[in-house]
C-alpha cells in the first residue's frame, strides 16, 4: 500500500520530469505508446490469468477481446494520427487584426491521475493512460484494490517497461484512492459509481484539479416495432452477459411494446442457450466477485421476487473453488418503479424486460429518467433513429447493436449528467489531456494603431458598422 507521503514523492518526481521535458517530441510520445503496447502484448497470457484470479474465473475470451485487444488497438490508432493531432490548426483572422495571424497549439498539461475501477481492471486503468500519454503528459495511475492480482501485475510490469517518471501504478485501497485524489494533478480521470464520484469531485475542487467523471447509469436498449427480434435478443444477449452484466455500457433494461414482450423473451431464452449451453456452467460464462456485490445482486433479485413479479431464471447459480459464484442471466418482467431494480444501475446479470404501448412511450420513458451512458435502439426506420438522436440525451448510441461504439477509436467515449462529465478515447482523449492553447501573431505593419486611443468620432461610426 502506498502512503500519502509516498504518492506526493512520487507526484514531485513525476512534477519534476515534466518540467525538464514539457513538450516531448513526436518519436518520444510514439516511443512511449509503443512500450505501452508491447507490454499488453508480451504478457497478455499473464494478464488473462491474473483477472480470472480476481474475478474467481473470467472467460479468457471476454479478457482477450474487451481488456487487451482494446488497449492495443487504441495505441495503434494513437501512434498512427499522432502527428497530425500535435499539429497547431489554424484558426481564422478577423479581418480588423489581418495580416495578424492566430492558431491553436496543443500542449502536454502535466501530471495525469487516473483512478480505475475492478469490472475492467486493465482496460479501464490503460485506455485513458494511452490517451494521456499521447498528449506528452506523465501518468499515475490507481489500480482497484478488489483486483489485487491484475493491480500487481500491472504495477511490476509498468515499473519494467517503464520509468516512474513517466508512468507508475500506485496500489492501495480507498485511503490511497482519496490521497491520490487530493493530489494537484493537471487532469484526474475517475471511473466508478456515482456516490464515489463525487467524493473524487469534492476532493479535486479544493485544488480546482479539472476531472473526467465516467460514471455509468441505467443504459435502456428500445426494440422499435420493426425489429428482427431474434437478432435484436442475440446483440443484447452479447452486450448483458459479456461479464456478466458487469459493464458500464450494459444493456440495464429494455423496453418493448407490450404485445411483443412474450416473443422477445422467447428470443432472449434461445439467444442465451446458444452462447452458454451449460448456463452459467459454461467456461465463456464469468463469475461475479466479491461477497458484498453478490449480496446487493440477490437482495434486488428477493424484493423483485417479493413484490410479485415474473423472474425467468436462464440457468442455475454455480459455487466456484475459493468462494467465486455465477449468477445465472436472469430476466424480470415489468417491474415496479419503485424497485431497487428499477432505481439503481443493476451491474450484473439480471435483466428487467418493460412491455411500454409504442417507441415513443419508450422515449418517454428514456427521458423521465437520468441521462444514461449508453442508448441502444433496435430499428431500421430512419424517423425513430431520428427521433431518437434529437429527443433523448446519452453518452452514446448505438442502432442495431450495443456496446461497439465503445470500440471504435475514433468516437469519444463519456457521459453526460449523472453518467459523468467529460470525454476521452482516440482524438478526444488527446484533446481532453491537452491544453489548447490561443496563439496570435501580430504583423509588423498593421492597421490595429488605428484603434489605439484618443478613441475619434469617424472609429465609432466605423465600429458601428
Amino acid at each position: 500500500m502506498t502512503d500519502a507521503r509516498e504518492l506526493q514523492e512520487q507526484f514531485e518526481a513525476q512534477r519534476r520530469a515534466f518540467a525538464a521535458e514539457p513538450f516531448p517530441s513526436l518519436a518520444t510520445r510514439r516511443d512511449r505508446l509503443a512500450r505501452l503496447g508491447t507490454l499488453c502484448r508480451r504478457h497478455r497470457d499473464e494478464i488473462a490469468r491474473a483477472i480470472s484470479q480476481d474475478f474467481g474465473h473470467r472467460a479468457e475470451a471476454e479478457s482477450r477481446l474487451a481488456e487487451i485487444a482494446t488497449v492495443l488497438q487504441a495505441v495503434r490508432h494513437a501512434r498512427r494520427h499522432l502527428r497530425r493531432w500535435m499539429r497547431p490548426r489554424r484558426a481564422a483572422v478577423p479581418w480588423r487584426l489581418k495580416p495578424g495571424r492566430a492558431r491553436v497549439h496543443r500542449q502536454p498539461l502535466g501530471v495525469v491521475g487516473i483512478i480505475a475501477p475492478a469490472n475492467y481492471p486493465w482496460n479501464l486503468a490503460l485506455l485513458p493512460a494511452v490517451d494521456a500519454l499521447a498528449a506528452g503528459n506523465r501518468v499515475m495511475i490507481k489500480p482497484s484494490e478488489h483486483t489485487p492480482a491484475t493491480s500487481e501485475l500491472m504495477a511490476r510490469l509498468a515499473a519494467r517497461y517503464f520509468s516512474a517518471e513517466e508512468l507508475c501504478v500506485v496500489l492501495g485501497g480507498a485511503e490511497t484512492a482519496r490521497d491520490l485524489s487530493a493530489l494537484t494533478f493537471d487532469h484526474l480521470l475517475f471511473t466508478g459509481s456515482a456516490r464515489v464520484g463525487r467524493e473524487v469531485a469534492r476532493s479535486a475542487a479544493a485544488n480546482l484539479t479539472p476531472i473526467t467523471l465516467e460514471l455509468g447509469g441505467k443504459t435502456p436498449a428500445i426494440i422499435g416495432p420493426d425489429a428482427d427480434l431474434a437478432k435484436a435478443a442475440e446483440r443484447i444477449a452479447f452486450g448483458k452477459w459479456l461479464n456478466a452484466g458487469q459493464t458500464c455500457i450494459a444493456p440495464d433494461h429494455v423496453l418493448i411494446d407490450a404485445p411483443r414482450l412474450t416473443a422477445f423473451v422467447e428470443a432472449l431464452r434461445a439467444a442465451v442457450s446458444d452462447f452458454y449451453p451449460r448456463g452459467a456452467a459454461s467456461d465463456d460464462y464469468t463469475a461475479v466477485p466479491g461477497s458484498r456485490q453478490r449480496a446487493r445482486l440477490e437482495a434486488m433479485l428477493e424484493e423483485a421476487h417479493d413484490r410479485g413479479c415474473r423472474v425467468i431464471a436462464l440457468g442455475e447459480r454455480v459455487e466456484l473453488p475459493g468462494g467465486a459464484v455465477k449468477l445465472p442471466p436472469t430476466l424480470v418482467i415489468d417491474p415496479n418503479a419503485g424497485l431497487t431494480l428499477m432505481q439503481e444501475e443493476i451491474f450484473g446479470p439480471w435483466l428487467p424486460i418493460l412491455g411500454v404501448r409504442d417507441f415513443e412511450a419508450a422515449l418517454d420513458h428514456v427521458n423521465a429518467g437520468p441521462r444514461p451512458l449508453a442508448l441502444y435502439a433496435f430499428t431500421d426506420d430512419a424517423e425513430r433513429r431520428r427521433r431518437v438522436l434529437e429527443t433523448t440525451h446519452s453518452g452514446g448510441v448505438v442502432f442495431n447493436d450495443t456496446l461497439w461504439h465503445n470500440a471504435v477509436p475514433a468516437l469519444p467515449f463519456g457521459g453526460v449528467g449523472e453518467s459523468g462529465m467529460g470525454a476521452y478515447q482516440g482524438e478526444a482523449g488527446f484533446r481532453r489531456f491537452s491544453l489548447e492553447r490561443s496563439v496570435f501573431l501580430q504583423a509588423r505593419h498593421t492597421a490595429v494603431g488605428l484603434l489605439n486611443p484618443p478613441y475619434r468620432r469617424w472609429l465609432l461610426r466605423l465600429l458601428g458598422f
